[in-house]
């Protein structure tokens, strides 16, 4: 398989490097790495150089994206890579040496257009008791081979045939920019068309939580940015054609669900801050979704957002 991994990066450039290095331990390598930069400063190009003077088996491309948009950035990434198969990894993720090959090899078992991989949390041990208690940065897991509910697609690790890519200038909705979501929108747009998107259990990649995110404000707003995408990509179609009643019906069940998961924030309280801060949560990613009603949106990836 002829595969480039593609990185779109903002002002990360310890992660970036660290990336790098594990990207040249890779049991299978890559036949070429695309890091686009989306600070119009380009501040990652050092750290390109660096990895390129210290060998690399693979060129690495470098380029600038100047806009501030996440959408427009994985597009150049996508737009620079020549590989027949896409892989994306996140700037600030670990990728252990067997990564690359279960994905590939997972790819030709189950006969996929797609494959996806869990991106485990690497929360600091002195992070606040009701954080590591609360395993707030996980994901669901699922059975290797198995096809991925379009609801429940993610990226951060994922390998893509690149024709699937390129059948369009712009894969990425430029709309999602600033908010994020254009990942679950591209996936689920795929799966619409006909793409096979499976789960590769053993394709792990580590990500270290920044102490930036170790605190109920984050992951409130992580939260209700989860709740926005959600109900964007269903608004949209993603997920199936949806009527009028069934656009009420989403509202409805989004404000019934925010209304029980605040009560039962309040009275799971004295049974450990954890388990208060789950369904308050629960109820701010609900929130998102009725935001979404009155246009709405959280600019995760906007100006004065590192």
């Amino acid at each position: 398989m002829n595969i480039s991994v593609c990185i779109a990066t903002y002002r990360r450039p310890d992660r970036l490097g660290a990336l790098l290095d594990d990207l040249v331990r890779q049991e299978y390598l890559p036949d070429e790495v695309v890091v686009v930069d989306n600070e119009a400063s380009g501040g990652a190009r050092v750290v390109v150089e660096r990895r390129r003077a210290l060998g690399a088996p693979f060129p690495i491309f470098y380029d600038i994206q100047p806009e501030k948009n996440i959408s427009l950035c994985r597009n150049r990434t996508v737009k620079l890579a020549r590989g027949e198969w896409v892989a994306f990894v996140d700037d600030d993720e670990r990728a252990p040496a067997a990564w690359l090959k279960q994905l590939a090899q997972a790819a030709g078992r189950y006969e996929a257009d797609g494959v996806l991989g869990p991106v485990l949390p690497v929360v600091p041990t002195d992070a606040p008791e009701w954080i590591r208690r609360g395993a707030f940065y996980e994901w669901a897991r699922m059975k290797t081979g198995g096809v991925i509910a379009p609801n429940k697609l993610r990226f951060g690790n994922v390998l893509l045939r690149g024709t699937l890519l390129r059948r369009t200038d712009a894969p990425f909705d430029p709309r999602y920019g600033q908010t994020g979501g254009e990942d679950g929108d591209l996936l689920a747009g795929l799966v619409q068309r006909g793409a096979r998107i499976v789960w590769c259990d053993e394709a792990i990649i580590h990500e270290p939580v920044e102490r930036s995110r170790l605190s109920l404000r984050w992951l409130a707003l992580r939260a209700m940015r989860g709740g926005q995408d959600f109900a964007r990509h269903k608004l949209a179609g993603r997920f199936g054609n949806l009527t009028t009643a069934g656009r009420v019906a989403l509202l409805l069940r989004a404000l019934l669900q925010a209304s029980v998961a605040a009560v039962l924030a309040i009275v799971s309280w004295p049974r450990g801050r954890h388990r208060a801060a789950y369904w308050l949560l629960k109820s701010v990613a609900n929130l998102g979704k009725i935001t979404v009603f009155v246009g709405l949106h959280y600019r995760e990836y906007g100006p004065g957002h590192a």
